[in-house]
């Protein structure tokens, strides 16, 4: 029996429907090969939209998202808009209301793709970095005392919860032990300053580690090293864990030593519901309409989508293609690739 997926679809602004229109051709190609259908609905969560009538993502919205699968997201940002109103609006609001609380980043270094990082290749850029999505500095909780007064007092305050630790800790071994490479999961964090909340997270890193996964190797690292041993010796990492901040910085460091934002995708997952999957890179809106945006990092979000609804052969078909594209692309940057966005989505779908 033909399996059929529902797949929401949130093109968003600048060049976000751009790239996504790249990732539907190559999905059509690839369901065909390898027999499954699918059903897609478009969802206008725009600034265009917002500007016009004043909303985004409504509790309504998020009930039927619930009825799909997975999201397919292209990128929020419009220049017209305030920043934060369409990123809190859209993408904090359905992280949050689908509790889609593990962001989930690959750093791998494609053949042929250019990293800053001096004497390294594919073979020593090649990690995961699991980002808990949905606490710590992010659930904004703090405040403000004698506010615009000389002595004005600013609160933000980490919320780590022993659920939400856990929870994102578990899926972080099991990942570590379904990826079946060095077996190794480096916690980062900062333990030796923030001592209350690392002090959680480490607790139940080898309380867990201990009890469940004696299989898998426990390494720590504070991020401040982390970030520097990202530039010296990335191949000491296989999978890293870590909160919502420090998550949210390692990850675009990782994706300029994997050849930059055309290249990085990313999913926030909830592995009991709707889980969504984007490119990194944002809405570039200097570049919408020119044909000149990299597809790669929308065209890798489907491949981990893929994966997440049980489609594996589909999703590393996917991935041959883009491995095929990078090496007849003369560069990642917009602009660049000696290509234009539509025919590096065409060498993806033909090289499947």
């Amino acid at each position: 029996m033909t399996k059929k997926h529902k797949i929401a679809v949130i093109g968003g602004d600048g060049t976000g429907p751009e790239v996504v229109a790249e990732g539907l051709k190559v999905l059509k190609v690839v369901a065909k090969k390898h027999n499954f259908e699918y059903e897609l609905k478009d969802f206008d969560f725009t600034g265009q939209r917002y500007l016009k009538t004043g909303k985004l993502v409504e509790d309504k919205d998020v009930e039927e998202l619930k009825t799909y699968e997975a999201i397919y997201l292209g990128a929020v940002g419009d220049p017209a808009v305030k920043p934060g109103i369409i990123e809190h609006g859209v993408l904090l609001k359905l992280r949050f209301a689908l509790d889609q609380y593990i962001n989930l980043r690959p750093v791998i270094l494609y053949p042929n793709v250019w990293t800053p990082v001096k004497d390294k290749g594919p073979e020593q850029i090649d990690f995961v970095v699991v980002r808990e999505n949905t606490e710590g500095l992010y659930v904004g909780t703090g405040g403000y005392l004698k506010k615009g007064s000389p002595d004005e007092v600013a609160t933000q305050v980490s919320v780590n919860t022993r659920k939400g630790v856990e929870r994102c800790l578990r899926y972080a071994f099991e990942y570590t032990q379904k990826r079946n490479k060095r077996k190794q999961l480096t916690l980062v964090g900062k333990t030796n300053v923030l001592t209350y909340a690392w002090d959680l997270w480490e607790r139940a890193f080898h309380e867990i580690g201990q009890k469940d996964f004696p299989g898998i190797k426990r390494e720590y690292s504070h991020v401040d090293a982390t970030c520097m041993w990202f530039v010296k010796n990335p191949e000491w990492f296989d999978v890293i864990v870590t909160d919502n901040m420090f998550g949210d910085i390692i990850t675009d460091l990782g994706a300029m030593i994997q050849g930059g934002m055309g290249i990085a995708a990313g999913g926030n997952i909830n592995p009991k519901g709707v889980s969504m999957f984007e490119p990194i890179g944002g809405s570039a809106p200097k570049y919408t309409g020119q044909n000149v945006i990299n597809p790669l990092a929308a065209i890798g979000a489907l491949q981990m989508l893929l994966e997440n609804i049980g489609e594996d052969k589909a999703a590393a078909d996917v991935e041959k293609g883009i491995r095929y594209a990078c090496t007849q692309m003369k560069s990642m940057s917009a602009g660049k690739m000696g290509m234009s966005t539509t025919e590096v989505g065409d060498t993806v779908a033909k090289a499947i």
